[in-house]
Formats: structure tokens, C-alpha cells, sequence
């Protein structure tokens, strides 16, 4: 009986293993991005009343991926404006499916508060989106970056009733860096370890 246990042992011994060893290598990452659009916002409960800019910040940090076809789960946070004349901001879960190779979906749900001069206070809401663009598993660092569209169904649950639908363009606040960084780099020169080089290219 002993030695008919040992095989079953050493099995659960070795998934034992594997398991902590893909836990290990589940790191948490990050992505923030800015959203740019139009929402159709209303006010006692009337869809689509009138047509506002949107902009707004919003990020995450999922938990569980490993690598692209992996399911991920984690908060999210954001703060937004419509028309300029309102602030919004919020938080709750977000859950990233792979439906595509480096193009996987995100749906989330949360609440947030609104302040704007149509309500006498603060007012609470519920949201849902989802959102479809590039999201790639970073191997090297704990922050992705994300680019694609993004879709939000507001609900208020203040006396305004205010409802609002956005559709959105989402881009990586990272990507949006990058044209700084390179006018930075351009205009500090070559690094210490460049300049020898270019002398000794000049030199005839």
C-alpha cells in the first residue's frame, strides 16, 4: 500500500511545483491611458440628450497573466470630464479576457461620484465598459502599455438621473510620452559614452 502511494506522492509533489512556480511568475501589471471621445449625456434618465466631449485618465493593474492567452483580474481607477463642465471619478474591477492574441477585451465595473453644477451635491453612479485594442503580456517589465477603443454605459443614482454613453479612443500615456522623450534626448546631446566615438569618427 505504501509503495502503491508513492507514485500518486510524487505526482502531486511535481504539480505542486509547477503550480508555485507559474504563481511566482504572475507579476501584477500596470497601464494607464488617456481616453478622448464623445458621450451621449442625459439628464432624468433621457439617453443621448445631447452630444459632449469626453476626456478623462484611466488605469489598472491586473492580477494572474503569465503570458498573452492568459485571463487577468484587478482595479481600476479613473477621473473624466464631459463638456468641462463636470467631473466624474471612480473605481472598481477590471477582468481581461483573451479573445485575440495581444487583442484581448477588458470589461469592468465600478462606481463613481459626479460633481457638476446641475446637482446640489455629490452624486453616486455605477458604470460599466469594455474595451478592445492592443494589450500585450510585458515579459520584461510590470507595466503594459494599451491602445484601442473603449466603450462606457453610465448610470447616475443621484436626483439628476443622469445617464451618459461614451465611445472613446484609448491611448497609452506612455506612447503619448514618447515624443518628449525624444525632443529631451535631442536637445541634452550625445551621452558620454557616444561623444569619444564621434570625435574619433571626425578625426581624420
Amino acid at each position: 500500500m505504501a509503495t502503491a502511494g508513492r507514485p500518486a506522492a510524487l505526482i502531486a509533489a511535481l504539480l505542486g511545483v509547477v503550480l508555485v512556480h507559474g504563481t511566482a511568475r504572475a507579476e501584477p501589471q500596470a497601464s494607464v491611458g488617456v481616453t478622448l471621445g464623445l458621450g451621449g449625456a442625459g439628464l432624468e434618465r433621457r439617453l443621448w440628450d445631447t452630444t459632449v466631449f469626453h476626456a478623462g485618465l484611466r488605469g489598472d493593474v491586473l492580477f494572474g497573466r503569465t503570458a498573452n492567452d492568459d485571463f487577468g483580474v484587478g482595479p481600476y481607477a479613473e477621473v473624466l470630464t464631459h463638456a468641462f463642465d463636470e467631473l466624474q471619478a471612480g473605481a472598481g474591477v477590471s477582468t481581461l479576457v483573451p479573445v485575440l492574441d495581444s487583442f484581448p477585451l477588458v470589461l469592468s465595473a465600478g462606481m463613481y461620484g459626479r460633481w457638476s453644477d446641475d446637482a446640489k451635491a455629490v452624486e453616486p453612479g455605477i458604470a460599466a465598459a469594455v474595451f478592445w485594442g492592443v494589450r500585450s503580456y510585458n515579459f520584461h517589465s510590470r507595466y503594459a502599455m494599451s491602445t484601442g477603443l473603449l466603450a462606457q454605459m453610465r448610470l447616475g443614482l443621484g436626483d439628476s438621473k443622469e445617464t451618459a454613453l461614451v465611445l472613446a479612443a484609448q491611448v497609452d500615456l506612455a506612447l503619448l510620452g514618447l515624443p518628449f522623450v525624444y525632443l529631451f534626448n535631442a536637445m541634452k546631446g550625445p551621452s558620454p559614452e557616444a561623444a569619444p566615438v564621434r570625435r574619433a569618427e571626425a578625426t581624420p
